[in-house]
Formats: structure tokens, C-alpha cells, sequence
């Protein structure tokens, strides 16, 4: 529950209370809440979304991007593709709400021009680059990846963009540099959430360097053949397939090369509960429910079985060695 405080904007309820309970219960544990009436409110937002993403066309006016269909080992999965309409109304972004409808809602205000994208700290050549520049700077890729949320729901999408490592390789990072931390934009006057207390803003994330070097992380521009749409992180974001999508930055001003690994924004919220590496791994369980499950989101109703949750989400034989020898119950 969301509760508005006047002019200081909102108070935030604790993770467990902003999403839906239905999503992480089984259909029996669900039946039995619903016989207490508990379930009323969720079940209402659920229809309400649904009827929200059925309204939803692609809208029309975002702008093409040429790529060609990438030749990165794992980068395309042949699992059918979320529709448009879901993809760009469910969404995690809680600079212009907490509610998985609010981005599509809200967004709209985001200005994506101008928009540059610095890159700092220990790097022989820092710089900032104009949204036209970055996106120019190596061949455009479509990479049809899954995504899971640690919510326990899923998607898969058709993003477009190039592996962060081509910009990583022209920045070229000094031999200290152990850890990429991204900075997202903050503007309490087109991002109405940046006024609430959520989070600790500017939203950052961060990986270790190797993990950023990995051909299968991206630096996205588009989705579905056109450009990003506002609500899924316009004008340019990180995709990283293996980790919950918290992990892959949104609206992207600031790329920091330190080395030290870097606070990020729901590590700080809750670091009991979202750990810095963030891999999908159905054998560690949220604090609050498990994760060896999910929920594909336009495919999977709400009494639906749930699928299996994958190791590294799928991406295991890819990304597996860049963990060997860790414990992952620890370093989750």
C-alpha cells in the first residue's frame, strides 16, 4: 500500500508490501488467503492492469533502430517472445512509481534530448558522449533475452544495443579499476518518485568488471525493433540477462569506473534481502519467498503452475565460470 503524505510525496511500505502478494504464493497458499478477503485489492490491481496492457499498442512514433540478430553465444533465446503490450506495462521503475502500471503512466514526462552519458574515475580516457554519439558507437544487435525479476515474474524481450565491453574497450580502464557503477538520472520534476523516500536517489547499480565485460551484457537502446520507450529506461540502460532486473540501470547519465565495489540502491535499502552479485538462482530464496519459481508474465495467468526458475536464468553454460569457486549462498 502506497500512502500519499501531503507535499513531502509518498512513504514507502517495505518491498514485501509494494508488490502484489498473489505473485509470490502458490495457488493453494493464494486460495486460502482469499478466504480470509485479504486478496480483494490485489486481485483488483491484477485485473486492472490487464485491462491496461490490452488499451497499450505499440505506439507508432518511436523510431527504428537497424540491427541485425546477434551471433553471441546464448544472446537469443528461442522461447516465444512477451507481447509489446505486456513488456511496456509492467514494469519496475520506481522513479515515477511503485505500481507496475505507473511507469507506462507516468513516463511520459522523461525528456530523453538532449541526454549525455559521462564516463569517470579510473579510466585513460573519460568523456561525455551525447545519447547520438553513444549509440553510434559500435553495430546495433538484437539479443532476445529473459528477464527475471526478483519478484518472481518474467518476461522475454527483444532488446537492441551492443555489448557494454565495446565502450569499455574505448574508454580503456586503468589495471585498479575493479568495479563499473552506473548512475541513473534523478529529476524530482519530470520523475514524480524521485520526491518519495523508496529509495536513496540517484538510483546506482554496479558489477564487477569482468561481469560488465561479458559479451552477453548490454548496453541497450531499443526494444522491439524501435527505440526504448520512456517506461523501460529511454534513452539508454544495461541488460543483464543472469541477475534480476534490478540490477540493469535504467536512463543511464553517469558510468564510474572505481575500485571498490560500489553501494548500490537496494543493497542500501535492504542488503539482508539484495545482495551486490544478484544472480537468478532458484536455490537461494528471498528473505520473504522463494525463488525456485515464476511467473511468465503474458503467458502465465494468476492460478497458472508456475515454471521452474532457471540457474543464472538460463544463461549457466555463458556466465557460470565467472563464479567458480564462490559461495553464491553467500555472495548472493
Amino acid at each position: 500500500m502506497l500512502i500519499r503524505t501531503g507535499r513531502h510525496g509518498f512513504e514507502q511500505p517495505l518491498a514485501s508490501e509494494i508488490t502484489p502478494r498473489a505473485v509470490h504464493e502458490d495457488r493453494r497458499q493464494l486460495l486460502k488467503w482469499m478466504a480470509t478477503g485479504a486478496a480483494g485489492a490485489a486481485l483488483a490491481t491484477w485485473a486492472q492492469r490487464e485491462a491496461f496492457a490490452q488499451q497499450v499498442q505499440r505506439p507508432g512514433k518511436l523510431t527504428p533502430i537497424s540491427s541485425v540478430r546477434s551471433a553471441v553465444p546464448g544472446a537469443v533465446t528461442m522461447e516465444k517472445v512477451t507481447e509489446y503490450k505486456d513488456a511496456s506495462t509492467y514494469n519496475n521503475y520506481y522513479e515515477f512509481g511503485t505500481d507496475k502500471a505507473d511507469p507506462a503512466e507516468s513516463a511520459h514526462t522523461l525528456k530523453t534530448r538532449p541526454w549525455t552519458v559521462e564516463v569517470e574515475g579510473l579510466v585513460k580516457k573519460p568523456g561525455k558522449y551525447a545519447i547520438d554519439d553513444l549509440q553510434k558507437l559500435a553495430p546495433q544487435e538484437e539479443r532476445i533475452y529473459r528477464l527475471r525479476c526478483v519478484e518472481g515474474w518474467s518476461m522475454v524481450v527483444p532488446w537492441v544495443g551492443y555489448s557494454l565491453s565495446k565502450l569499455i574497450e574505448k574508454v580503456e580502464p586503468q589495471g585498479n579499476a575493479k568495479f563499473v557503477e552506473f548512475v541513473t538520472l534523478a529529476d524530482p520534476k519530470t520523475m514524480p518518485g524521485v520526491n518519495s523516500r523508496v529509495l536513496d536517489w540517484p538510483y546506482t547499480e554496479g558489477l564487477r568488471i569482468d561481469e560488465a565485460m561479458h559479451p552477453l551484457t548490454l548496453l541497450g537502446f531499443g526494444m522491439y525493433g524501435e527505440v526504448l520507450p520512456n517506461q523501460n529506461g529511454a534513452p539508454v540502460r544495461v541488460v543483464v540477462p543472469w541477475k534480476y532486473g534490478y540490477k540493469s540501470a535504467k536512463s543511464i547519465v553517469k558510468i564510474r569506473f572505481v575500485e571498490q565495489m560500489p553501494h548500490t540502491a537496494w543493497n542500501k535499502a535492504a542488503a539482508n534481502e539484495y545482495g551486490f552479485y544478484s544472480n537468478v538462482n532458484p536455490n537461494v530464496d528471498h528473505p520473504r519467498w522463494s525463488q525456485a519459481t515464476e511467473r511468465r508474465i503474458g503467458e502465465d495467468g494468476l492460478f497458472a503452475k508456475k515454471r521452474k526458475t532457471l540457474m543464472f536464468n538460463g544463461y549457466e553454460p555463458q556466465v557460470g565460470q565467472l563464479y567458480a569457486g564462490m559461495d553464491l549462498k553467500k555472495n548472493f
